[in-house]
């Protein structure tokens, strides 16, 4: 296991801040070391891996299209990547889908959408873009740039002109921030590295109301909330209110590399021959496991109970308050995505966690991110429960 952690330090650029962990095997909620040691997974890869490690179902229909087709570019008609476009077509407000390979490609994807409609429908003026302090949309420089924490910033400025943020939930701000020239506003219905913040109902229906006033898009950043995290499909279904374009990648392909930007018809007809591209975006492996994620989590049942664990998870957690009060100040987010804030800087508790194998992240010093495989089943989660009881209990503070 040493070896293997010297030689990524060795070789690999310096740009994770990595644990000196090396696994080498996945089996549903749990991952193995080389030295056979067993970690519950409560991260799924960053709300990746939705269906947990190595599904026998996924795994079956991976290896069936890697016996037929790779790839033959974008410049030909593929079987899988038809069906699950049709598939997600089916499933969501969309009418067409483009693919992309990861969160950032499938934001940028939407950005160039968002200002090629204006251009084409408004005229050039119309290119300004509204997000929200405290968001996150990726690392390329475009998504770089609607995202609203400036610690990403650094080092890389100029960024890309014409955003406007505003602070979540703030209906006066984001009524003064749109005119004319806005072409799109991109939100996250929850925001996730931000620290697992939930948007309101009415802060993203006044954001629909404002965009059908000004002609312009609303973009749904659901890479982390979308394929069942939050107990339904997509977040935005909690709403009862439709994007214009959504983004979605992580969970889409159980944790192989697929995006995708999906748009109203009249809105995608702006992406017209030579304007957009993606080499390897909806490659025949990725869109044949992601067919297959999509007709497993989007069974109702299987929802239901990703609704209900998230309920009995967060709860259980809200409980602990009562054996010591004053660590946790609130718990956060919707089905199987939640943040736990404390009063206090949250790394000892994370790294309590870690000793007892169990894998979480920490998106902010004093937040504590659950993002579990939405297989997980409940003595698992009494299981977390039990340790980050144990660990609080015995904080000294």
């Amino acid at each position: 296991m040493g070896y293997i952690v010297e030689m990524g330090e060795l070789f690999l650029a310096g740009n994770y801040k990595r644990e000196r962990l090396a696994f080498v095997k996945g089996t549903g909620t749990r991952l193995f070391t080389e030295d056979g040691e067993e970690y519950l997974d409560f991260t799924s890869g960053i709300a990746v891996c939705n269906l947990g490690h190595c599904h026998p179902e996924l795994l079956e229909v991976l290896q069936t299209q890697a016996k037929l087709l790779w790839h033959t570019s974008n410049l030909y008609y593929l079987v899988s990547q038809a069906k699950l476009a049709e598939k997600l077509v089916e499933l969501s407000f969309a009418d067409k889908v483009f693919f992309a390979n990861s969160g950032a490609e499938a934001v940028e994807a939407a950005l160039k959408l968002a200002r090629r409609f204006g251009y084409e429908n408004f005229g050039k003026e119309k290119n300004q873009f509204i997000a929200l302090e405290n968001s996150f949309h990726g690392r390329t420089f475009g998504a770089l740039s609607v995202t609203g924490q400036p610690k990403y910033w650094e080092g890389f400025e100029p960024l890309v002109p014409g955003v406007i943020f505003v602070k979540p939930n703030d209906k006066k701000a984001l009524k003064e921030a749109f005119d004319d020239k806005i072409c799109a506003i991109i939100i996250e219905p929850i925001q996730g590295e931000g620290g697992i913040y939930p948007l309101e109902k009415d802060f993203i229906e006044l954001g629909r109301e404002l965009c059908d006033k000004y002609n312009a898009l609303l973009i749904f950043d659901e890479i982390q909330t979308g394929i069942g995290r939050t107990g339904k499909l997509f977040a935005y279904e909690h709403f009862g209110v439709e994007p214009d374009i959504m983004c979605l990648a992580k969970a889409l392909a159980n944790g192989l590399p697929l995006s995708a930007m999906l748009a109203k018809e009249k809105v995608m007809s702006a992406l017209k021959p030579g304007t957009h591209a993606s080499t390897f975006g909806g490659n025949p492996l990725a869109c044949a496991v992601a067919l297959k994620v999509l007709e497993i989590v989007s069974d109702p049942s299987f929802l239901k109970e990703v609704a209900i664990k998230g309920k009995v998870l967060k709860e259980k957690i809200e409980s602990l308050n009562s054996f010591k009060s004053g660590i946790i100040k609130e718990v956060r987010g919707w089905g199987l995505l939640i943040g736990i804030e404390f009063y206090i800087p949250a790394n000892e508790i994370y790294k309590k966690l870690l000793e007892r194998k169990i894998l979480v992240t920490q998106p902010k010093p004093n937040i504590i991110r659950l993002s579990p495989p939405l297989i997980i089943n409940y003595r698992e989660i009494d299981f977390f429960i039990e340790n980050l009881k144990e660990i609080i209990t015995l904080l000294k503070v």
